[in-house]
């Protein structure tokens, strides 16, 4: 596996992989896959490479794994964040260290990025506590909740759980 940079030549394996993990049960993800679209992926992945970054992970034969992105959220005093971060990983792949990969690497490349980044922060539903547990494990602290933010398909309400990490 490779961890490398997305760019846009990359928004039809990126829009196939996010709706093969949106169409999961239980995926994590905020969107349904109908509310995937190209016009969506091509906003998402164009501000993430504007504004923070995009990881990709590779098998040996060039094949998407899965796709990390984080974005500055706005005003300069918050230049030192990387916020709204996504990962997705192909139903494939999951389990076999992908995830844990592309953090690796959003953490190693946002090294390198001025203004220097020192907080990431994210949201994760409060069901789905294999990713909470694995967030946790990578250095994310539980910093609040939402409750009754998230309404899932079967229409269960939830909390949206907001967690941080401090490089």
């Amino acid at each position: 596996m490779k961890i490398r940079p997305a760019s846009m030549g990359d928004v039809a394996n990126v829009l196939a992989l996010y709706r093969a993990v949106a169409a999961m049960p239980n995926n994590g993800l905020a969107r349904t896959p109908d509310e995937i679209d190209l016009d969506y992926v091509v906003s998402f992945m164009r501000h993430a490479l504007d504004t923070g970054l995009m990881l990709l992970a590779v098998d040996n034969a060039g094949e998407l794994l899965g796709f990390i992105d984080a974005t500055r959220i706005g005003p300069r005093q918050f230049a030192h964040v990387l916020s709204n971060l996504t990962v997705a990983i192909h139903p494939s792949a999951q389990g076999q260290g992908v995830g844990r990969a592309l953090f690796a690497g959003l953490f190693d490349a946002a090294l390198g990025l001025t203004p220097k980044v020192t907080r990431f922060e994210l949201m994760v539903r409060e069901g789905n506590a294999g990713a909470i547990r694995l967030y946790e494990r990578l250095g994310f602290r539980i910093e609040g909740r939402y409750e009754g933010r998230v309404r899932l398909p079967d229409g269960t309400i939830e909390a949206d759980i907001a967690m941080g990490r401090l490089l």
